[in-house]
């Protein structure tokens, strides 16, 4: 009859055999590293993005001060945004939506709100079947007018 147990011999060479050990170890770890490492990387470039419209909204906000009215805001709000949106990383200016007015609860301020479509971050194909963030970001930025 076939014995089917290795012998003390073989056994004993596993046992202190090690030199394929960080080979499998980096086999079992390196998928997981990989996917955090693109995690980062894609949630990176959301919260870029999400940075991005909140600090146009707030630049543009700045700008509406200089207007007397708020059709004069507005306008000066439009003209920032044309003319700056296309400096911001990860923002495709074609897809922004600008509405700037009055706060309806504060006359006294004046609100600017972007939104903007991030459909076209590199970000949505990476990870199918996770939990990822929408793919409209929408920032506002409220600023005070007429001084103090």
């Amino acid at each position: 009859m076939q014995n089917f147990l290795p012998d003390n011999h073989l056994s004993a060479h596993f046992h202190q055999n090690s030199s394929a050990t960080a080979a499998v170890e980096f086999a079992i770890l390196s998928p997981i590293l990989i996917l955090l490492l693109l995690g980062m990387v894609a949630y990176g470039i959301y919260f870029g993005a999400s940075h991005s419209i909140q600090q146009l909204a707030a630049d543009a906000a700045r700008t509406a001060i200089a207007g007397l009215s708020a059709p004069e805001r507005e306008a000066l709000v439009i003209d920032f945004v044309d003319r700056n949106a296309g400096g911001y990383p990860f923002v495709d200016a074609n897809k922004l939506v600008v509405e700037a007015r009055d706060s309806t609860n504060d006359g006294s301020q004046f609100v600017v709100s972007i939104s903007y479509d991030a459909s076209n971050l590199p970000i949505w194909g990476l990870f199918n079947g996770l939990a990822m963030p929408g793919t409209t970001i929408e920032r506002a930025s409220t600023i005070r007018l007429g001084g103090l």
